[in-house]
């Protein structure tokens, strides 16, 4: 395989027809030049789905209230209600498969609007009441300080987590904004923590202007009873969240007097059931490109093949000498399979790094900025994948016009003209 004047040989062969062999050899460049890219596109765009939806748990759902939409037990449709403290209650002690379960309120009945001031700055952010799961359900990186806890909650502190955006627009630049105390509709909270959004794009600058105060502060801040207007919920790990969200909405409807069978009554988001969403569309992309990508290849593999059929045609008087000498049928076989691989590993390997160097461009034009594309890389394990269909390419590419060679009869060859 190491024998100079047979690598001499092969170069010698290729670069007789320099047209010819560049033709041959863009087929298979093409070919894993296009799989490795859209491979790579294809996690890009994988991974900017996944993080565009952040780190929430995959176990996770979330439920708000809607109107019923079916006349029960002498209620119309179309009835307003809410989920309130003793449904926390009635979950906890009836769903054994949940794991936690973070109610949650906003001010002003769920608006948005809210004013908050420090000295003599003013903005107008999302106020929040909150339970200390929620961060597990729905994470945020604290940037500064921490997240609001248990002994809040019991105590209805008047502290108060907020979000980056919240600080660039309250707090001067370098001023640290903890245990600094900022007004909220005439209200002061101490400022007991900063943090920034797991999210991307325009979910994060949302997420980033939201303001978190203690559940029970908020509810009786504004007034609202024991009214609940979201619960995000995970499950133990043994068991799906989709059932557990099932018996939940069972419980509340049972409390409330809602049919059973009114779908619409109860609004709902389960991260599980968009999670395999997402994997089973990806697993289909997956496949579509390798086929795609692998036909192409196929196709350029061909090309080679049909070449060196022609080479070898062109080459019967010199095969045939070769023979007359007493030249062993297996070292002329070697000389064409090594001519074919030679071919198709090269080419086939300059397919790969140019698609590779595409990819790698690519990911540093886009940056961070992008919502739905991100770091499309090609693994380890991708490549040595394409490489290992190249040389398996190139023997087969090969194995042909080998055979072909073979069959030739060295009196026959020498007739040749």
């Amino acid at each position: 395989m190491f024998d100079i004047d047979r690598w001499q040989e092969i170069i010698h062969t290729l670069k007789s027809n320099k047209l010819r062999t560049f033709l041959t050899a863009f087929g298979v460049f093409w070919g894993i030049f296009m799989l490795t890219v859209m491979l790579g596109s294809g996690t890009g765009l994988e991974n900017g789905i996944y993080r565009n939806m952040g780190d929430f748990s995959t176990n996770s759902a979330f439920m708000w209230t809607q109107k019923t939409t079916e006349p029960y037990k002498g209620f119309e449709a179309g009835r307003n209600w809410n989920f309130n403290n003793g449904d926390t209650k009635a979950i906890l002690d009836n769903v054994a498969g949940i794991d936690r379960l973070a109610p949650r309120i906003q001010g002003y009945g769920g608006d948005g609007a809210t004013n908050a001031v420090y000295g003599d700055n003013t903005g107008s952010f999302s106020i929040f009441g909150d339970y200390p799961d929620w961060n597990e359900v729905d994470p945020l990186t604290i940037t500064e300080g921490r997240f609001i806890n248990e002994m809040d909650i019991q105590r209805r502190r008047k502290v108060v987590v907020i979000g980056k955006r919240v600080k660039e627009i309250l707090f001067d630049k370098g001023e640290e904004p903890l245990n600094k105390f900022i007004r909220i509709n005439g209200v002061y909270f101490q400022v007991v923590g900063v943090f920034k959004s797991k999210k991307t794009g325009q979910q994060a600058d949302n997420e980033n202007q939201n303001v978190h105060i203690p559940f029970t502060t908020l509810q009786r801040l504004y007034n609202y009873g024991d009214k609940v207007f979201w619960y995000a919920m995970t499950s133990h790990k043994t068991t799906s969240v989709s059932a557990v969200a099932e018996e939940v909405m069972e419980v509340v409807k049972r409390r409330h007097d809602i049919a059973p069978y009114d779908d619409q009554a109860i609004g709902h988001f389960n991260v599980e059931e968009q999670f395999m969403k997402v994997q089973n569309l990806f697993t289909g992309i997956n496949i579509l490109i390798w086929l795609v990508g692998i036909g192409t290849l196929l196709a350029g593999v061909i090309g080679v093949s049909n070449i060196m059929l022609v080479v070898v045609r062109e080459r019967t008087k010199e095969i045939g000498i070769r023979r007359a000498i007493g030249a062993k049928p297996v070292k002329i076989t070697n000389q064409i399979l090594m001519e074919s691989l030679v071919l198709t590993a090269s080419a086939g390997w300059m397919g790969l790094v140019f698609g590779v160097g595409l990819i790698e461009l690519i990911n540093s034009a886009m940056g961070e900025g992008s919502d739905f594309f991100s770091n499309p890389t090609v693994n380890f394990g991708v490549a040595i994948t394409a490489l290992t269909i190249l040389i398996i390419s190139g023997v087969l590419a090969g194995m042909l016009p080998a055979k072909r060679a073979l069959r030739i009869k060295p009196i026959e060859a020498l007739r040749t003209e």
